[in-house]
């Protein structure tokens, strides 16, 4: 294919020119990875968009089958964008797959493919511009959060929901007016939080986007545990967005762009281990040696990096409890947050923290391995199938009959919650380090925030 090209120049001087059928030469979807398909099925029943609709191509064989054919020189047609723009990128398939299939890979150099090469509408446009002028940037999240609480304050919201105004318009509008959670009091992290008792790690904490501005305790809860189990945690100043929801959409200078200042950010605060408590953040920053591998400057920091990422879960599972743990008498129910269990494979570090506090029953949900519809922004931009998996998820959460929902990634939260109501139910949520925190502290049920 080539020496690698910088994607930034290569945008720059319209470099589709060099294009054969579907894909440019810039990061092709490799013919390797797409031949470890042998279209056996197994990942049907685990496909989101497969099991409501039953369309082969919306399957991620169907799509592999759609990247074998533009390899073979068919042109990227509008058809073949609307499948590839319809998979949640949940990589639950990558769970279900025997063959070993490196789908994750494949999807994220189509969909850069897709946005070089294909002309979207002015109003697809509009709406993704909208979208990424506004998540990866924490301070302008965070700048809407007074109009945000006087908004809610006002009953404007509730007069809004019951009218269905919103809904008319468009179902955007609607989704993204719903997700939005009840705002807390945030409160403001030190740059370094020094442990309690022996120092056992020095760790660097990353802050987020969303979770930042609509979830600060869920922040203040993380910095707390892991404090009290020994822990310094550094937390750098100014961090920005990790590229997780631009390399999820195929926007790769974008991506770059973030990952790089990531990794500056952190090779900067001399630490062990980098901490994170969103699992879409957590997936997208162990991708970093993949994503920067052609930059020269980056290449090998990046690798330096990825190995020291860990999700919250992890690094506490890797240190083992020292901080007590009082009992919590409640019901949960524990989902598993896609970018954890699919694409990081954590699965039994959340279980075995929670399960290790007196009092707790955990729960499992039908259907664990289906995504809540989520998924990044893709409830922004598919709004419809990702309504339909979030009553659907929220659906199977009620039928546990737990208390209380826990899960580890905030869009999972504001769409489980949103479903529940429009189902005309309340689901309390917590994340799994507000649990955990609750119950280090000895706090009563009453004293600790399920809704979020």
């Amino acid at each position: 294919m080539g020496e690698p090209i910088d994607v930034t120049r290569a945008l720059d001087s319209g470099y589709s020119d060099v294009a054969t059928g579907a894909f440019d030469e810039h990061h092709t979807p490799q013919r390797e990875l797409v031949d470890d398909c042998v279209h056996c099925g197994f990942c049907l029943p685990a496909c989101p968009t497969y099991v409501l609709w039953g369309e082969e191509m919306d399957s991620p064989r169907g799509r592999i089958h759609l990247m074998e054919s533009g390899l073979d020189g068919e042109p990227l047609s509008e058809s073949m964008v609307g499948h590839f723009d319809a998979c949640l990128g949940c990589m639950a398939c990558v769970t279900a797959c025997p063959s070993g299939v490196q789908y994750g890979t494949l999807l994220s150099d189509t969909r850069a493919q897709v946005e070089r090469r294909h002309e979207r509408s002015r109003a697809e446009k509009l709406l993704r511009e909208a979208i990424f002028s506004l998540f990866p940037y924490p301070k302008r999240l965070r700048a809407l959060r007074g109009p945000l609480a006087l908004y809610q304050r006002s009953g404007l919201a509730r007069l809004l929901r019951r009218s269905g105004l919103l809904e008319r318009l468009t179902p955007t509008l609607r989704v993204m007016e719903s997700l939005t959670p009840m705002l807390t009091r945030r409160e403001k992290l030190p740059p370094r939080v020094p442990a309690q008792g022996t120092r056992r790690a020095v760790v660097g904490m990353l802050t987020g986007c969303v979770q930042d501005a609509f979830f600060p305790e869920i922040n203040a809860a993380t910095a707390r545990v892991l404090t009290a189990e020994g822990c310094d945690v550094v937390i750098p100043p100014g961090q920005g967005c990790c590229g997780a929801l631009s390399q999820h959409m195929g926007r790769e200078s974008e991506a770059l762009g973030f990952a790089r200042s990531i990794v500056d950010t952190f090779e900067a605060a001399g630490v062990d281990r980098v901490v994170v408590n969103a699992a879409g953040c957590g997936s997208a920053m162990k991708e970093y040696a993949h994503l920067l591998r052609d930059d020269p400057d980056y290449a090998h920091r990046a690798t330096a990096l990825v190995e020291r990422v860990r999700d919250i879960s992890e690094v506490l599972t890797e240190l083992g409890p020292v901080a007590q743990r009082h009992p919590l008498d409640v019901r949960i129910a524990y989902h598993d947050a896609c970018h954890l269990a699919h694409a990081q494979g954590i699965r039994s570090q959340p279980r075995e923290l929670l399960r290790a506090i007196p009092g707790l029953e955990l729960r499992e949900i039908t259907e664990a391995e289906i995504c809540c519809g989520s998924a990044g922004v893709y409830n922004l931009i598919n709004p419809e199938p990702a309504t339909e998996l979030g009553d659907r998820k929220a659906r199977n959460v009620l039928d546990t009959g737990a208390q209380l929902l826990v899960t580890a990634n905030p869009g999972c939260l504001m769409q489980i919650a949103a479903s529940a109501e429009r189902l005309g139910e309340t689901v309390e949520l917590a994340h799994t380090v507000t649990v955990l925190d609750a119950s280090i502290r000895g706090l009563r049920p009453r004293e600790w925030r399920y809704e979020l």
